[in-house]
């Protein structure tokens, strides 16, 4: 029987909250991928999007003190947001028609390679805010770090019109009230 040198307490592990819920989520995307599929694994995912998103759009107008956001804004807080969840998320692009977002870094880390479905938390997220403040929304999520691209690039189109209607995305609505 060999002599133990260390203690559990002091044992490196690559193990703290963070890495556990990112794991967590990640096995529990890849769960619902195998067992019903991608396209309804992402549309569990996307009920919990919207969810957060409502609530976070809801937490920015509060802390501004403002009912709806500007365009500039919700460009801004799409960026905000990922930032203090750990992505890098940038701007390229900002017009009346669209928004185009960069990234450089998954909040999700490398637990989100090879689980697209983990990216409906932006789409959504990104949508329901968008959708809420500005009244519609289409993201379109032309290249993905899950799917093995080195960087995101997130379009979210402000228009329902040609263009808009036959690019690949889903589409966000203002609630009615």
């Amino acid at each position: 029987m060999s002599e133990t040198t260390g203690t559990i307490e002091t044992a490196t592990i690559p193990l703290d909250r963070d890495v556990f819920m990112r794991t967590l989520i990640r096995e529990l995307s890849g769960t619902l991928e195998s067992v019903i599929g991608l396209e309804d694994a992402s549309g569990f995912i996307s009920i919990v999007g919207t969810t957060i998103g409502d609530s976070i759009g809801q937490s920015y107008c509060n802390a501004l003190q403002v009912d709806k956001l500007t365009r500039a804004q919700v460009a801004d807080v799409l960026v905000d947001l990922k930032h203090r969840i750990e992505g890098q998320f940038y701007i390229i692009e900002q017009n009346e028609d669209r928004i185009v977002l960069g990234n450089k870094a998954c909040p999700f880390g490398d637990k989100v390679l090879g689980r697209p479905s983990m990216c409906m938390m932006t789409s959504n997220v990104f949508g329901s805010i968008t959708a809420e403040n500005l009244g519609y929304a289409k993201v379109e999520l032309q290249r993905t770090i899950a799917a093995g691209h080195g960087e995101c690039r997130v379009v979210v189109h402000l228009k329902s019109v040609e263009e808009t209607r036959s690019v690949d995305g889903r589409e966000y609505f203002a609630p009615s009230k």
